[in-house]
Order: C-alpha cells, then structure tokens, then sequence
C-alpha cells in the first residue's frame, strides 16, 4: 500500500485540510481527507482496464466545506461520531446523571450533533504501507457528551481491494460512543441510479421505529415484509418510493471477529461490493433524500437514489433502552469497532 498526499486549504481553524492517496498494488485507489476522516473517492481498477468510482463526493476537497453542501448536508463518506443515527430526545442518563445534547434532527440528535466527527480536521497520526491514521480529542462537553475522549480511526487498503476502517476510543469520564462511517456507494461510476442494484443483508430482524426513525426497543421479523434481504433481491422490488430505506437491520451480535452482514450486486458493472464487520447492526439507507448536487465527481449530478448506504454500528439509541447493547464507554476501557469493504469484479 502506498501513500501519497496533497494540501488543499487551510481551514477556518488554520488546520490543513490534507487528501491523501492510498494505492494498492492492482492499481486501486482510495482518497481519503483528514477533514471528517471523509473517503472521497474509491476508486476500482476494472479488470478492463477501466478506473469505475464508487463512492459519491466532490472533486475538491472545498466543495465539502461550501454552504451549499451544508445546508443540505448528506454526511457524504465522513465518519460519525461521537454518536452514529438518532438519540431520542437528544437526552440520555448515565449513573443516575441526564445529560442534554445539541438537537440536529428535531428533537433528537443525529449523527453526533451540529458539528460531529465529520466535521474535524483529524491530527494525521500516520501515513505509510500500514496504513493510514487519524486521531481526533473530543473534549468533555462536546455537543453535550460527557467526557474528554480520543479517537482514532485507521484505513487500510489491501491488495485485494479490501479497504478496511478500524476505530479505538479511550475516556477519561463514563460517556457513550457509537461510531459509524458514511459512505455513500454507487457501484457505476456515479452514473445511474442503484434501483436494481441486487441486495443481501444477513439479518432475521429489524429494529421497528417510531415517527422519528429512532428505534423503540422492539424487534420485527423480516419474514414477510418488505425488509426480507435474507435472499438477494433488487432494491426496487418492494421498496415505497416516497420513503426507501432508511432502517437498521440486527446482522450480529458485537464481537471482535468479523462478521458477513451484506452484500450488494451491480448488474452493470458486474462490481459486487460485501461488508464484514464486527458491529451488531448495518443500517440501510437508500438515499431517497440525496440533494440534487450539479457538481457531483466525473460531472454527475446526483439526486434520490444515487447511492446506497451501509453503515455498521451498534444499536442506535440504545444508551436509552435498557436491554440493547450496550454503548456506554468507562475509563480503562476501550472502543474497538472495525468494517472491511471488499470489492470484487463477478460475472453473473
């Protein structure tokens, strides 16, 4: 693996904002930034000889800072955190002490708050053939989140077209941490819709939601609705239109070894892209409100259902449901959470 790097601005908060390149051996590349440790593009050398993008995003590293891309902000291939998905009543209790935090989502938080994770510039820890490795100092109070805590996430790009993200978290106060990463993927370049992209997500059950789209504590059977993924089938089967998917699928139980929980087909490409993780729930977004951006990579303009979303993590909301797994982090322990994206180019 090999690392290449470029600044490309200064940062309102004199940081460099820096995008680096990783390559693999096959000729892969993927462009990671220290600004919201965001994967900006991932970029597949096609057995053909073609390079085929699968990620959206922006082809300067500004357009991620503009006030258009804000104020319809998609969170586009940033990490999340300190808190991936929705906490109800942006409000949660540990050892008997309530903590309020920033609302972003009516009355919940999403995604970490106003300004979460992907909106950091990342210390750069380390950037060579073991990888690639950002730190970030959350500080005690942080969007409401007790305890100063630090993260570290670290990308690594195989041979074989394996990227993989690994997240560590260590506090110096009981606090919860839930970390994500966000990448939206369109295996064709960016260029067509995902609707009959062929999906399959290991997972019996879902988490059933209320109004909000935050879990309420009870489980559903997939068996029946429109959520079977069990078998491979095309998005658009028996998706609505007006909402997709915007639900968190229970594929695991949390463990440190790694673990199927989807895989998704394009018939065009013939790219097949599978996610092993270690977290219990990959949430499966359909992108049904992606902003029509103009100034898409490669000169695409994206929109609804440009790209799908797998995120993994532990149970969102669970700090506030008592029998779902647990999200609370203490002194002396430590986060772990690790995702691998394999790519691999199939005939079918």
């Amino acid at each position: 693996m090999k690392v290449t790097q470029q600044t490309c601005f200064l940062h309102s908060n004199g940081k460099e904002v820096i995008l680096f390149t990783i390559r693999n051996r096959k000729g892969t590349e993927v462009l990671i930034s220290n600004y919201g440790a965001i994967i900006a593009a991932f970029k597949i050398k096609m057995n053909d000889g073609s390079v085929n993008d699968i990620v959206l995003g922006f082809d300067k590293m500004e357009d991620y800072t503009s006030k258009e891309y804000l104020e319809s902000y998609p969170w586009f291939g940033a990490a999340v955190g300190r808190h991936g998905n929705r906490i109800k009543g942006a409000t949660f209790s540990i050892d008997g002490r309530q903590y309020q935090l920033s609302r972003n989502n009516g009355n919940n938080q999403l995604h970490g708050g106003l300004e979460g994770f992907d909106k950091k510039v990342w210390d750069v820890v380390a950037a060579g053939e073991e990888g690639l490795v950002f730190s970030y100092s959350s500080p005690d109070g942080e969007e409401g989140f007790p305890g100063n805590v630090t993260v570290t996430i670290k990308f690594v790009l195989s041979d074989n077209d394996e990227l993989s993200h690994e997240y560590t978290a260590t506090t110096d106060q009981p606090t919860i941490v839930n970390l994500t990463h966000h990448s939206y993927f369109n295996l064709d370049n960016g260029e067509r819709s995902i609707d009959d992209y062929l999906l399959k997500i290991h997972s019996e059950k879902i988490l059933e939601q209320d109004d909000d789209l935050v879990p309420t504590g009870n489980y559903t059977g997939v068996e029946g609705t429109k959520y079977d993924f069990r078998n491979e089938k095309m998005i658009s089967k028996d998706r609505d239109y007006e909402t997709g998917y915007d639900q968190s699928f229970v594929v695991k139980t949390k463990s440190p070894e790694l673990t199927a929980g989807a895989e998704v087909f394009s018939p065009h490409s013939k790219l097949k892209l599978s996610v092993l993780t270690t977290e219990p729930i990959v949430h499966f977004y359909t992108g049904p409100g992606i902003p029509s951006f103009n100034n898409g990579k490669n000169g695409n303009t994206y929109g609804s259902y440009s790209a799908l979303c797998l995120e993994t993590q532990v149970h969102p909301n669970a700090v506030n449901i008592p029998h779902f797994p647990n999200t609370v982090l203490r002194p002396g322990e430590t986060y772990f959470h690790k995702t691998v994206y394999k790519v691999t180019q199939e005939e079918k």
